[in-house]
C-alpha cells in the first residue's frame, strides 16, 4: 500500500498550554488507513517549560528546538523543511491557539483529491468565548461563529479580511470554492506548491505571510481553495496578545506595506505610500515605528521588543 505521508505543524512559543490543548485534539484525528500523520512542533525559543511538557505528554510528537524566535513564517520553515527532508507528501499549518475537529485533515486530504492542485483552507469558527462581539450570541451559537470562511482581498484599498467574519454558521458558506488566500491560522499544502515556490517569506515575521505565500502560489498557476467540511476552532489572537495590540499594530502597518509594495495595481500602491506618511506623522508610536522600520528595511522582528 503506497502511504500518503502529512506532516502536521504546529509552532509554539512560550504556549504550553495552547499547544497542550492543540495536540490534545490532534489525538482524536480520523484518516484514512493510507494516510501517515507526523506531527511536528517547532519550539520558538520557548522559556515556559513548553518542550518538557511536549515531550511528556506527547511522546510521539517531533520537537525542533529553534535558538531564538524566528516569528511565525521563519518558525513554520523550520518546520516544513524537516518535513520535506522527510518525504511529506501534504503539510498542514496549524496554529497552537486552535482546537481541530476529528475530521479536519481527513476532510482537507478529500478536497485536494477532489480538486486541482492547491492550498487547501477550512472552516475557522471562533473558540466559544473569544468572538469579536461576545454580547452578540445566544449561548447556543458559541461555537458556531465563524471566523473565517475564505479569504478576500480588496486590491484597492489593500485589505485582507475573512469572508463570513462574525456571522453564525447556518449553511450559507457550506461550498467548496476558489477563494483569494489561505489563512496561517490552518491550511494545506501539497508538496510540489513548496518545491516550485520555497517557504513563507522570513521577512513578515509575523502576518501577512500567509497572504504573500498565497498570492504567490497564484502567480504560479496554483488555486486555493475553501474546504467547508473541514473544521476547526480559533482561539482568536490568543498567542498575539489579543485583537489591536500594540504588537498586531507594529507588525500589521509594516507588513502591508511590504506586501501592498509587491503585489498592488500601481494607483494602491501609491495610496499606500501616502497613507504611511500618514500614519508616520499622525499615528500611535508602534505605527509610526512599522512605517518608519519598513522605509529603513528593517525586517524580521524588526524594533518590536520580543
Amino acid at each position: 500500500m503506497n502511504m500518503t505521508k502529512v506532516a502536521i505543524v504546529v509552532l509554539n512559543r512560550n504556549g504550553k498550554n495552547l499547544t497542550l490543548d492543540c495536540l490534545t485534539s490532534l489525538e482524536d484525528l480520523t484518516f484514512p488507513k493510507d494516510v501517515e500523520i507526523v506531527k511536528i512542533v517547532v519550539d520558538n525559543g520557548s522559556t515556559d517549560g513548553s518542550v518538557a511538557s511536549i515531550k511528556e505528554e506527547f511522546p510521539g510528537v517531533v520537537i525542533l528546538q529553534t535558538s531564538a524566535n524566528l516569528g511565525f513564517a521563519e518558525g513554520n520553515n523550520v518546520g516544513f523543511r524537516y518535513a520535506l527532508e522527510k518525504g511529506a507528501d501534504f503539510f498542514v499549518v496549524l496554529n497552537n491557539d486552535t482546537i481541530a475537529d476529528r475530521d479536519l485533515v481527513e476532510a482537507l486530504l478529500e478536497t485536494a483529491r477532489e480538486v486541482e492542485t492547491g492550498i487547501i483552507a477550512p472552516k475557522i469558527y471562533f473558540a466559544p468565548g473569544y468572538e469579536f462581539h461576545k454580547d452578540r450570541y445566544l449561548k447556543e451559537q458559541r461555537g458556531k461563529v465563524i471566523w473565517y470562511a475564505g479569504g478576500l482581498v480588496d486590491w484597492k484599498n489593500v485589505i485582507a479580511s475573512h469572508r463570513g467574519v462574525d456571522e453564525v454558521d447556518s449553511g450559507q458558506y457550506d461550498q467548496v470554492q476558489e477563494t483569494d488566500f489561505a489563512s496561517g491560522c490552518c491550511f494545506l499544502v501539497p508538496r510540489e506548491i513548496f518545491e516550485k515556490i520555497g517557504f513563507f517569506d522570513k521577512r513578515y515575521f509575523l502576518y501577512f505571510e500567509d497572504n504573500d505565500f498565497s498570492q504567490r502560489a497564484k502567480k504560479a498557476g496554483f488555486k486555493i481553495f475553501y474546504a467547508p467540511k473541514a473544521r476547526l476552532w480559533h482561539l482568536n489572537a490568543g498567542t498575539a496578545g489579543g485583537s489591536g495590540s500594540s504588537l498586531q499594530e507594529y507588525f500589521i502597518t509594516r507588513n502591508r506595506l511590504l506586501f501592498g509594495l509587491k503585489f498592488a495595481p500601481l494607483r494602491a500602491k501609491i495610496a499606500l505610500l501616502r497613507q504611511s506618511l500618514f500614519l508616520f506623522l499622525k499615528g500611535n508610536k508602534w505605527q509610526r515605528q512599522g512605517v518608519f522600520d519598513f522605509f529603513l528595511g528593517r525586517f524580521g522582528k524588526g524594533s518590536y521588543p520580543l
